[in-house]
């Protein structure tokens, strides 16, 4: 069974969709079938992978939450061989509303995943920047949670209000969700306030901080408007390095126990 990831931050800006695509295309480059899964209705993890809304004739994720579409039906190839996609549009944006008198609701992206999990090593989902009810659907699919922190002022009130939501999920919804990590993105060594953050965050979390860290990057800025991860822009920047290192550390980590209510 493929371990179900997601990518998640109320707080926008960040580096979410850059580690949702970033992470995917780097355990696609270790040949483990990886399917990222946009549910953000920005649809950045699409066009950062060079799709355009053309190339969605077949449906999209909305389609498949809506129960008119499976994830066979929209499951796109990408230019990495082991790497799939299930995009997104804007009109995923009704899905909040829509889903609402739904039996279910916040199950279906987990009953769409569950057919097609024994296909992949690992499924990433791209959250949007908010905790509704598009958010409550990943974490309620997934096994675990990958938390991209910006190194500034407000990052930690941020994530104690998305810890706190992970608790209640894994009370209510899914008992099996964890915490798998908080990625430190965006460092800029020569900032105090990120030094300052980072140690927070350490002093925090002590057990659940990834031991890469994202550094602020112009290849990883510049990559999405050019369609491609970073290992297909820039294989040899920091930021490439940083994703493959993040890739590592995922793959070599047992399913995380730790409880983070």
């Amino acid at each position: 069974m493929g371990r179900i990831f997601s990518i998640s931050n109320q707080k926008g800006g960040v580096g979410k969709t850059t580690t949702a695509i970033n992470l995917a295309a780097s355990l696609a480059s270790a040949e483990r079938r990886t399917l990222l899964v946009d549910i953000d209705p920005q649809g950045n993890a699409g066009s950062g992978l060079g799709f355009t809304l053309s190339d969605y004739d077949r449906g999209t994720i909305y389609d498949v939450l809506m129960g008119d579409k499976t994830l066979d039906d929209v499951v796109l190839e990408t230019d990495l061989r082991y790497l799939h996609l299930a995009p997104a549009t804007p009109d995923l944006t009704g899905a909040e509303i829509e889903l609402v008198p739904l039996a279910g609701r916040e199950q279906r992206l987990r009953a769409a995943l569950d057919p097609v999990r024994e296909r992949y090593d690992y499924i990433v989902i791209d959250c949007p920047p908010s905790l509704g009810l598009l958010t409550l659907n990943s974490l309620a699919a997934c096994d675990a949670v990958v938390v991209p922190l910006q190194c500034e002022y407000y990052a930690l009130e941020g994530l104690s209000h998305l810890v706190k939501t992970i608790g209640l999920v894994r009370q209510g919804i899914n008992p099996k969700l964890a915490l798998d990590g908080i990625l430190l993105t965006m460092f800029d060594g020569r900032v105090s306030i990120a030094h300052q953050v980072a140690a927070e965050v350490q002093k925090h979390f002590p057990d659940q901080v990834f031991r890469t860290v994202v550094p602020r990057n112009v290849r990883l800025s510049e990559c999405p408007s050019h369609g491609k991860p970073i290992l297909l822009y820039d294989i040899k920047s920091k930021g490439c390095e940083a994703y493959l290192s993040l890739a590592r550390e995922i793959m070599e980590r047992e399913p995380p126990q730790r409880d983070v209510a």
